[in-house]
């Protein structure tokens, strides 16, 4: 099972609250143990004290009162008494009658003189010390955790706008810009100086590097266009004066194509320019289609699986039905068919089906490229047809998808917008 991934932002702030909660540890840790071995040491200083003086008044005769010394106790425990009884000194934390003390003792002709010094008071000291520490320990972890998680957010917030530009970029907009106003009050802007400013600038020199590239290749298309359009139709015209016979069709044939190439540049460009507007009416699909189909004189079988009235831009859809059945006649196998389809529960649906070598893998990847159709089995062409029929598609809102079907063939669908259906029939 896939886990779910973890954002940048929880990363930062999770591993700065590790690092603070080790830093935080260790610190405790080491001031527990000095805190512990100073007042531990004072103790034990004044407990050997009190067992020296003990020792002498014992070696003396003299009265031991007052010094909370002992002769063999029971209590005192079984390391330290096993230590005096070997002839030297030592100290140990214990109890004597339920209560922790610091004992010392020390072997005293042929006996364990023992002495006692109270150590509640040490030991509650050193809780409240770990307290203290572990209480700090946790406020200052939450508070840096806090701090990481803000830091976290506002690295997050302006890679997520910067992500989100470069998605917008990639989808079409190339004026999408992270150094826009409205993405800095988005994203934090990217008005500093840090890597991530960095990645900003880089990303929005090169969206503005490929905006103009892109201009530049449309303006050039547009306007070779426009220039050929005018020569071409006074070489036609020109044309029609020749002799009948075989030539006059082989020129007329080769004129008309490249009449054919210019127009489709020129609708190219209108579309890459972003000015085109769909003429919405309403239509009984099938119908629509059928003409269609019909309008390009190859022979196609055309079924009609539910039919609807639907709102669309004739001339546009025609348009990329059209060159859908053309390319599959062009470069796939018959038969060619083409299936319209209206289910109560989706869209509507037109579906162009081949049983050719089916599409490239590139094109599968990445959509049809103007130019670029030299695909092994599919003959070979400029490219366009494919193009316009997925400009045309975004004007008018339609989802174009470009399949193969299992069993071989090429497969192209088109789903109409859920709201471009108004009645079934």
């Amino acid at each position: 099972m896939k886990r779910p991934a973890v954002s940048l932002r929880w990363k930062i702030a999770l591993t700065v609250m590790a690092v603070s909660c080790a830093v935080a540890a260790v610190l405790g840790a080491l001031v527990h143990d000095a805190v512990a071995r100073q007042t531990v040491g004072q103790v034990r200083k004044e407990t050997r004290a009190n067992l020296d003086t003990a020792l002498d008044l014992f070696e003396y005769g003299t009265s031991r009162e007052g010094l909370n010394s002992l002769l063999d106790p029971r209590e005192l425990p079984a390391a330290l008494g096993r230590l005096a009884r070997s002839g030297q000194r030592g100290t140990m934390v214990g109890t004597y009658r339920g209560r922790p003390v610091m004992w010392a003792a020390a072997p005293a002709d042929g006996h364990v003189m023992a002495v006692w010094s109270p150590f509640g008071n040490t030991r509650r000291s050193l809780d409240n010390l770990d307290t203290a520490i572990l209480g700090s320990a946790v406020l200052a972890a939450a508070v840096v955790a806090l701090a990481g998680l803000f830091l976290a957010h506002r690295i997050s917030r302006r890679l997520a706008t910067t992500a989100a530009v470069a998605r917008r970029i990639t989808a079409g907009d190339l004026d999408a810009r992270v150094g826009d106003g409205a993405d800095q009050g988005l994203g934090g802007g990217s008005t500093g100086q840090d890597e991530v400013a960095a990645v900003a600038a880089a990303l929005d020199s090169v969206a503005g590097s490929l905006q103009s590239r892109l201009e530049a290749e449309q303006r050039f298309t547009a306007d070779v266009a426009h220039e050929l359009r005018t020569p071409l139709t006074g070489i036609l015209a020109s044309a029609e004066l020749l002799p009948e016979g075989r030539p006059k069709e082989m020129i007329n044939d080769r004129l008309r194509a490249l009449r054919r190439l210019i127009e489709d540049l020129l609708e190219i460009s209108r579309l890459d320019s972003g000015t085109e507007r769909a003429d919405l009416a309403a239509y009984d699909l099938g119908t629509l289609v059928e003409g269609s189909v019909r309008a390009t004189g190859f022979d196609t079988v055309v079924r009609i699986a539910a039919d609807a009235v639907v709102e669309t831009d004739r001339r546009r859809l025609d348009r990329i039905v059209a060159n859908l059945v053309i390319n599959a006649h062009r470069h796939g196998r018959p038969p060619v068919l083409v299936t319209v389809d209206a289910p109560p529960d989706g869209p509507p649906a037109i579906e162009v089906r081949d049983h050719g070598p089916g599409y490239p893998l590139d094109l599968l990847h990445h959509g049809p490229q103007r130019f670029r159709t030299d695909a092994p089995g599919r003959g070979k062409g400029h490219g366009l047809g494919l193009t316009i029929a997925v400009g045309q598609s975004a004007v008018l809102g339609i989802d174009l998808r470009f399949t193969n079907a299992p069993d071989g063939g090429a497969r192209a669908v088109l789903r109409l917008p859920p709201d471009a259906s108004r009645t079934a029939s």
